[in-house]
């Protein structure tokens, strides 16, 4: 998941919202990053999403099946707004869990 996020806040450094429109490479990289990151939440334990409960689990994995059910119809506005607003946040959220989970107990 991390991984994934990452690399979609890469995509948009730098970019501004018409480049989505513009650039059909973009569009495509950022909508599987996206999934992908969606596909892993949904992949994440009850344990796990207990263990983090400031990560919007069901809000990642809605959005991946926006996008996989949805080709047709993938809202640019939503995806940017995922990538430029909502990612930043996940992204730290993400790395505190991994942190968090290789710490050993005490």
């Amino acid at each position: 998941m991390l991984d994934y996020a990452r690399t979609a806040r890469r995509l948009v450094a730098g970019r501004i919202r018409p480049d989505l429109d513009a650039d059909e490479m973009l569009r495509l990289a950022l909508t599987r990053a996206i999934e992908v990151v969606g596909e892993a939440a949904a992949r994440v334990s009850s344990a796990g999403r207990e263990r983090h409960t400031g990560i919007a689990w069901s809000q990642i994995v809605g959005a991946r099946h926006r996008l996989i059910h949805g080709y047709d119809t993938v809202d640019l506005d939503i995806l940017w707004d995922i990538a430029t607003l909502d990612l930043p946040t996940l992204v730290s959220r993400l790395e505190a869990a991994v942190t968090h989970d290789a710490e050993p107990d005490s």
